[in-house]
């Protein structure tokens, strides 16, 4: 049995990564930071909390790390802890930097004390991107992050980059384009969109405020995503890949999708604020999955459409559940 320890296991990725890695027979250890809220839910979701072991920990602390991969024995760490939220890395922008870039870091220096045989995955961004020098973004493409959220991401990418050819660890980072499930963070506009019209159709509200609904993203399943994250620590040799579907919408079209589902016009609903209005916008991003495809021999199974309705039947659930209990 093969043992992994998953940094950020309470987030969307996390979850999902554990589930698929017990699916494969593997031991699942998780880095959990010390909080008073309940950040195991999505675990829960899925029916796999009681299946894997958590260990308190933090990317900043690198004793802790190295405590951690010493009790968790692991062969593959997976490295998904961050602070995620791009909008968020503007008024948090120094702890943006310690978690998401120089904890990439921290977790290698681990490895390379304790044993450089552990294969090592990166979660790397398609934020790192930002201002697109290409139409179609590919491992070749020049960066050009936009947001404290980027650079911190691609300082992680590059540190992965320098300890693979410099002490020979098998290092590997997934670009991945945007992703998403029903275990979304509400913050993040999919998750708010479905949580929205679940809201709206069941009477809980009659608006849904956003930004710039005309910016561009390529969405897929964050599922089907954590596969290729596996994939590249199976492979002889460490690389990187561009995780994407290939197709960009709209979030004007997202929205469409989740309100037509319900029966509802998005017109009727949808309202811009310039609140959310980011300082400096990235407005369209679209990835290559090419090498993903032709090496790993990984596909996205999931339609964006079915994802948003997948997305929206769990808000819908979810919200009737609590209005039960209530």
């Amino acid at each position: 049995m093969k043992n992994a320890l998953i940094t950020g296991i309470t987030g969307q990725d996390g979850a999902y990564l554990s589930q698929h890695l017990l699916k494969e027979g593997y031991k699942v250890y998780g880095l959990i930071a010390r909080r008073s809220t309940d950040t195991l839910w999505r675990l829960n979701y899925l029916g796999i909390e009681n299946e894997v072991e958590l260990i308190e920990g933090d990317m900043t602390d690198i004793s802790s790390l190295i405590r951690a991969i010493k009790i968790s024995k692991a062969s593959e760490v997976y490295n998904l802890a961050a602070q995620s939220f791009v909008g968020t890395s503007w008024s948090q922008p120094i702890l943006t930097a310690e978690v998401t870039g120089v904890g990439v870091t921290n977790i290698l220096e681990a490895i390379r004390l304790l044993d450089p045989s552990i294969k090592f995955y990166q979660a790397s961004t398609s934020e790192m991107f930002g201002l697109i020098q290409e139409s179609m973004q590919s491992e070749n493409t020049p960066f050009y992050p936009r947001s404290p959220y980027g650079v911190a991401k691609l300082y992680g990418h590059w540190i992965t980059v320098n300890y693979r050819e410099s002490f020979n660890i098998h290092a590997s980072s997934g670009i991945l384009f945007n992703h998403e499930s029903p275990l979304r963070g509400i913050e993040f506009v999919t998750r708010k969109v479905t949580d929205a019209v679940a809201k709206i159709k069941l009477g809980l509200s009659d608006e849904l405020r956003l930004g710039n609904i005309d910016a561009k993203r390529d969405w897929g399943f964050a599922g089907d995503y954590v596969e290729a994250m596996w994939m590249m620590l199976q492979q002889d040799k460490p690389d990187d890949y561009v995780i994407a579907t290939g197709k960009t919408t709209t979030v004007r079209d997202m929205c469409k999708i989740a309100f037509d589902h319900v029966n509802l016009n998005y017109d009727d609903y949808v309202i811009i604020d310039p609140k959310f209005y980011r300082p400096a916008e990235v407005d369209v991003l679209l990835g290559n999955p090419t090498k993903a495809k032709e090496k790993l021999k990984w596909e996205p199974k999931t339609s964006l459409e079915d994802l948003i309705i997948m997305m929206v039947d769990a808000d819908l659930g979810r919200i009737k559940k609590q209005q039960q209990r209530g």
